[in-house]
């Protein structure tokens, strides 16, 4: 069986698993991180939201195959410092955003990814950003979502 090795949340992992398996299994069922929920395996609702090298991406449709020795993985469990919440975290809890709070971890790692992007190209967070969130939230707490994401982006 391969061997499959990337970092994790700052960690190195090293998993023996074959190439075609997707991430988001490796990451809850063998590494035991649950952050990242499963929705629907399909790269639609995005509740497995997390980040690759500091890019919102979407486990479920990467194969483990495709991830390389230097790749750096982020869930929502490596977002915080230690115990210190990441300011959107802050934001969530401020705006209590969460009601059935399944899709949270990918909403915030998708608000984090995308405030980075404003941040790298020097624009603020507007509606037609917010626009760009995929990520499916069947409680519909959308506009809490958006105001989360605008406390957040100005403590980041």
């Amino acid at each position: 069986m391969p061997t499959q090795t990337f970092k994790l949340n700052g960690e190195t992992v090293t998993v023996d698993v074959e190439d075609d398996v997707r991430l988001l299994w490796v990451i809850r069922d063998l590494l035991k991180v649950t952050g990242p929920k499963y929705g629907c395996g399909i790269n639609v609702c995005k509740a497995c939201t997390s980040h690759i090298n500091g890019k919102a991406f979407n486990p479920c449709s990467v194969p483990v195959g495709a991830i390389q020795d230097s790749d750096e993985i982020t869930t929502i469990e490596g977002l915080a410092d230690g115990d210190t919440l990441h300011p959107m975290q802050e934001a969530w809890i401020e705006k209590d955003v969460a009601q059935c709070g399944y899709c949270q971890p990918g909403q915030i790692m998708a608000a984090v990814a995308l405030v980075r992007r404003a941040q790298e190209e020097g624009t603020d967070i507007d509606d037609a950003m917010l626009d760009e969130i995929r990520n499916i939230c069947r409680c519909g707490t959308y506009n809490r979502i958006r105001e989360a994401i605008k406390v957040g982006a100005e403590n980041m």
